[in-house]
């Protein structure tokens, strides 16, 4: 177990992928993985991961979807981080992020004294995750690119602390729908103020990938409200 109390230093690259609806929804109103991306951009999103030292996902996606977060092909030597942000403790112990597959951090607050059979864990910040101190810490560790897969609310969280620096996003081609849907903001009024910030961001380009996938360059310091 570490405790950092406020180390700041290089950080990583931060790239928050994810695939959502053409209305804005990454899964449906029961909060359950839906496959909204095509095989071409599954096939884009395990290079990505391949190419990343670190998949960093919330406590949420662990309940909801029970995914591996691993890259299928390489040994475990080899396999991205998985860092799990978990400030309530409530992922549970029988979860597959939790196996021999990869290596794990699990990231809790200091009141939380939750430990967890297979990881590491790390508790940086009081109330709240220190997202700062986490990257401090990873890129203390030699990583140098961060994925972030999710889910709206983590998503939110590092758009709200102004760390993200690419943002990857994959439009399907059916409406999920629901007042109560998961975007990649944290409430529907939130996410249209992360929309409205959009101005700032400077290029956008599209792929040749059949349905439609965009990557923003974000500019630094580009916060959404509080």
């Amino acid at each position: 177990m570490v405790i950092i109390d406020d180390i700041r230093s290089m950080r990583p690259k931060v790239i928050v992928n994810c695939a959502m609806s053409p209305d804005g929804k990454i899964a449906g109103t029961e909060r359950r993985q839906l496959r909204i991306s095509s095989p071409e951009d599954m096939e884009r999103v395990r290079r990505l991961r391949s190419e990343c030292q670190a998949i960093l996902v919330g406590a949420g996606t662990i309940v909801a979807d029970d995914p591996h977060l691993t890259v299928k092909g390489l040994p475990p030597e080899r396999q991205p981080l998985r860092v799990i942000l978990d400030p309530r403790g409530k992922v549970p112990e029988t979860a597959m992020v939790l196996d021999a597959r990869a290596r794990t951090l699990v990231v809790t607050v200091r009141e939380c004294e939750r430990i967890y059979p297979g990881a590491e864990t790390v508790r940086l910040g009081t109330g709240r995750i220190d997202l700062e101190a986490l990257l401090a810490l990873l890129g203390a560790r030699g990583v140098s690119t961060l994925l972030v897969e999710g889910g709206g609310e983590t998503i939110y969280s590092f758009f709200r602390a102004g760390l993200v620096d690419v943002y990857s996003v994959f439009i399907g081609d059916f409406i999920i729908g629901g007042r109560e849907a998961p975007t990649p903001g944290k409430s529907a009024s939130r996410f249209r103020s992360f929309s409205s910030a959009r101005a700032a961001i400077p290029s956008v380009s599209e792929s040749p990938l059949p349905r439609c996938w965009a990557r923003c360059t974000l500019n630094t310091g580009l916060r959404c409200p509080p």
